[in-house]
């Protein structure tokens, strides 16, 4: 084997070996960060809020939501929102929620017989999954995320009996379905639903972040 042939050779093999050294360092730097995203739980917050031109006995709202508040005040034309419900919630990336719950009305005046009948709701997300956008922030998709609820509502009373009828009460149905991507750990409406006769609705707002531990 002549000099040029025994040179090519050695440089060929050098080439071979910095590429596969480099291809195992990057594969040690990369698995703890993978196993990390694998391992990672979510905390998760649903807030239903409610938008209604009625007075409120309670106005007061959590300060991670002053920014939403601020958005909905300037699209939507209620002239209050309350809360409703928060619901927090711990996933596993890449895993999914279902929740159920039994809880009061969403919309109807203190003191109507609405008012002292439960509503009955019901959440989910398919599946919740770590991600990053083009900047590489990190994101957090939701898929199938779904919401519904039976709200009760007064449809009429019954004929009065020795005194005043009773109410009678049916339930109507409302909810979403979607696909959502948010900043981690930044509240976003998903969306608004009407919440019966009385022109109030129902907000949904969501978040979640990575836990700390």
């Amino acid at each position: 084997m002549n000099m040029r042939k025994l040179l090519g050779v050695i440089s060929c093999a050098l080439f071979v070996v910095v590429a596969l050294t480099i291809s195992a360092t990057t594969t040690k730097a990369q698995q703890p960060v993978q196993t990390l995203d694998a391992e990672a739980n979510l905390d998760t917050q649903l807030y239903l809020l409610v938008g209604t031109n009625q007075d409120v006995d309670d106005s007061r709202l959590p300060a991670a939501l002053d920014g939403v508040i601020k958005q909905l005040r300037a699209s939507l034309p209620f002239k209050n929102y309350r809360l409703a419900a928060t619901l927090v919630n711990r996933v596993r990336n890449e895993g999914r929620l279902d929740l159920r719950w039994i809880g009061g009305p969403f919309a109807a005046p203190s003191g109507t017989a609405s008012a002292q009948t439960p509503s009955f709701s019901e959440f989910k997300i398919g599946v919740v999954k770590l991600t990053r956008n083009a900047e590489g922030q990190p994101m957090v998709q939701m898929q199938r995320f779904s919401f519904g609820a039976r709200i009760p509502i007064v449809t009429g009373t019954t004929p009065a009996q020795a005194g005043a009828g009773f109410p009678i009460i049916n339930y109507d149905n409302t909810g979403l379905n979607t696909d959502i991507s948010l900043r981690e750990g930044e509240p976003v409406v998903v969306g608004t639903l009407n919440a019966g006769p009385s022109g109030d609705a129902i907000i949904l707002v969501v978040s979640a972040k990575r836990t700390s531990r």
